[in-house]
C-alpha cells in the first residue's frame, strides 16, 4: 500500500508541477475507454503467456488457464511473494493500471488515448477470437 501511495502521489506531483489542469468531471466516453484499456492490459501483464518472462522471477508456472493465458503463483520469499501476487492478479493490476492511464490522460491526452484504443481494439478482438472459437466448437460438435 505504501508503494501504490508513493506512486500514485509521485503522478499528482508531475501533473501539479505541469499545471496541468484537471477536468470537472471525466467525460463518459474516456472512462469507458480508459475501463476496457486497464481491462486489457491487466489482463496481458498478469495472465498472458507472451508476458511471462516479466513475471517469472516472482511466479511459479501451474499450468494453462484460459486462451493463451497461464495460472502462475507467487513464489515464497522476502518481497518476492507480495510481487508476486501482484504481477498474477488482474484485479491487482488494474489499480496501478487504471492510475497509470488516468495520469497519462492529464500529462500526455492524445498518446494516452491512442494507446487505450489500440488496446480496447485488443479487447475487442479478443472477444471476436473466443466467440469465433466457440461458433465453430458448437457448429463442429467438438
Amino acid at each position: 500500500m505504501a508503494a501504490f501511495g508513493a506512486y500514485t502521489a509521485a503522478w499528482a506531483t508531475v501533473v501539479k508541477v505541469r499545471e496541468r489542469p484537471l477536468p470537472d468531471r471525466p467525460e463518459p466516453w474516456d472512462v469507458a475507454l480508459t475501463a476496457v484499456a486497464t481491462f486489457r492490459l491487466s489482463r496481458l501483464l498478469s495472465k498472458a503467456s507472451v508476458t511471462s518472462p516479466l513475471r517469472a522471477p516472482f511466479t511459479t508456472f501451474q499450468g494453462p488457464q484460459g486462451a493463451a493465458e497461464l495460472h502462475e503463483e507467487a513464489r515464497s520469499g522476502e518481497g518476492k511473494n507480495t510481487v508476486g501476487e501482484l504481477v498474477t492478479c488482474p484485479f491487482c493490476m488494474s489499480v496501478w493500471v487504471a492510475s497509470t492511464l488516468t495520469a497519462g490522460q492529464l500529462l500526455w491526452p492524445r498518446a494516452t488515448r491512442v494507446t487505450m484504443g489500440a488496446l480496447a481494439a485488443l479487447a475487442g478482438a479478443d472477444a471476436l477470437q473466443l466467440t469465433y472459437s466457440a461458433l465453430v466448437d458448437k457448429t463442429t460438435g467438438e
